[in-house]
């Protein structure tokens, strides 16, 4: 079934790029959309369908590191080189999984009112983007997740490269440098788990199951995990890693910033508490203070740049790194709460960022095509539910009382006041910060007199289509979060086992 969920949104993309020209162009967003509904529909199945009550599995030392995965799929890939085609579904990913095929509908319905060039090439790069995802997201082996993990530069090239605003080269140029400096440093990382935990006389394997039974040595662990850190936090972005961030968040189609900021960015986060925590834990520990302090400087940098900004993409575009600094916070806590936290704040920031995204469009349609806030204002005016659908994600963001994304802060700073306080009360600033930024965002541009050249309209039911089923999941988990902590607590807790064990 993984198999399915993986490919089958790529069998989408294939099948309507060999549609015919003319007709088949037009065809081709409705045929990678049907398959991207199915690939969520597959994942609503799993989530159905999964034993919440398997215990976890024992692992070097005999302490219990990983959660009982479901629905394996084992294959000896390459057997000279001990890699696994090997593909498992847990409480960690499972959540994340749903996310990006719910994220990716929205992306692909968004993208189907707009008139592309060239759209078969589009929607099957689009659809290659799905399967890198969910392939990295799924993996179990260290150098499957490493190609997936790989194999995501290569649509987004394209899709930011071709279809890109006016300064489309220098942003595709800057984030393939630095996503292929980190994606380098990772393969030989990978490369290095693998043959070093091998043991005399042993076979090299690189599935994670193995490598969490063959423990590195404390030198080893240190540099290997800061070659995977650095790799992961280029992929989120964290401040100072960022570079590449502004260029290609203000000249990526809406579509595509949408799920580069609100999915891929998780990947990095989650190949923390994937990859880095359970087979490094000596190094975790040791650099858990150097990835505290990149976190707290990536609140305060990116809520500071996203108060200052005039461009709403970029509001929303430091306002993520704000939020991704939250979760690597909760992530080396290195306590259950924070990483839980962190889980769900991955969840929350993705589909709290990806709506952000679809109405600053909207906006910009009703400024003269501009996203710049200077040229809003008043825009509420004649669009009552346009108005409280930005409020409910504007207020969703900023982690008020009552929002998922409020448990979710409020378990990483809990996590993080056990742990190490100074970190937690600097942190803190970021939740007021937060609530400076977004209200300075609705208030420019739904509010104040309307801006000369600006009108006000109410959104379409095309537009509505695509947001608010988004929009009702985010209500949903603020009604519900535990829907989510009480499926994902024990996968998440055993990826900290041994990092615990550590610091003790």
């Amino acid at each position: 079934m993984l198999n399915v969920l993986v490919f089958l949104p790529l069998a989408g993309g294939l099948l309507a790029a060999l549609l015919p020209a003319g007709r088949g162009g037009r065809m081709a967003g409705w045929v990678t959309l049907l398959f991207s509904v199915c690939t969520l529909g597959i994942g609503i199945g799993l989530l159905i369908g999964f034993d919440f009550g398997t215990g976890p599995v024992t692992g070097f030392g005999g302490t219990e590191v990983l959660y009982g995965q479901q629905h394996v799929t084992d294959v000896n890939w390459i057997p000279e080189l001990g890699i696994h085609y090997k593909l498992g579904l847990d409480g960690l990913n499972l959540f994340l999984i749903l996310m990006t095929a719910l994220l990716w509908v929205a992306a692909i319905a968004g993208s189907m009112p707009r008139e592309w060039e060239r759209p078969r090439l589009y929607y099957l790069m689009l659809a290659l983007g799905e399967t890198a995802v969910l392939g990295a997201f799924c993996a179990q082996d260290l150098a499957l997740f490493v190609l997936f993990f790989d194999l995501m530069l290569v649509p987004f090239y394209f899709l930011i490269g071709i279809w890109g605003g006016p300064n489309r080269v220098r942003a595709t140029t800057t984030f393939v440098i630095y996503t292929l400096v980190g994606s380098l440093l990772m393969l030989a990382a990978a490369a290095a788990t693998g043959i070093l935990a091998t043991p005399d006389g042993g076979t090299t394997s690189f599935e994670l199951t193995t490598l969490l039974e063959r423990p590195l040595s404390e030198g080893s662990q240190d540099w290997i995990f800061l070659l995977f850190a650095f790799a992961f936090l280029v992929k989120m972005p964290a401040f100072p890693l960022h570079a590449w961030m502004p260029a290609a968040y203000t000249n990526a189609p809406t579509p595509v910033v949408a799920v580069l900021s609100g999915v891929l960015s998780k990947v990095g986060a989650y190949g923390f508490l994937r990859i880095a925590l359970p087979l490094f834990p000596d190094a975790a520990a040791q650099y858990q203070d150097l990835l505290l302090v990149v976190a707290v400087a990536s609140i305060l940098y990116g809520s500071v740049m996203a108060f200052t900004q005039t461009s709403a993409t970029l509001v929303v575009g430091y306002s993520s790194i704000a939020q991704l600094g939250f979760i690597t916070l909760g992530i080396f806590s290195l306590t259950d709460e924070g990483a839980q936290g962190a889980l769900l704040q991955m969840v929350n920031h993705g589909l709290v960022v990806v709506p952000l995204f679809f109405i600053i469009a909207l906006l910009a349609e009703r400024a003269g095509g501009s996203d710049d806030l200077r040229r809003m204002g008043g825009l509420a005016l004649r669009a009552p539910v346009l108005a409280a659908v930005f409020l409910i994600v504007a207020l969703a963001t900023l982690a008020i009382p009552g929002s998922s994304n409020f448990a979710g802060e409020f378990l990483i700073l809990t996590g993080a006041f056990k742990e190490k306080i100074v970190f937690a009360i600097v942190a803190s600033l970021g939740v007021v910060l937060a609530a400076v930024y977004m209200i300075r965002l609705y208030q420019r541009s739904m509010h104040n007199p309307l801006a000369a050249g600006a009108e006000s309209r109410e959104m379409s039911l095309r537009d509505a289509a695509v947001i608010l089923p988004v929009v009702a999941v985010i209500l949903f988990l603020a009604l519900y979060p535990q829907f989510i902590l009480e499926r994902s607590e024990q996968a998440v807790s055993s990826g900290i086992v041994a990092e615990r064990l550590v610091i003790r």
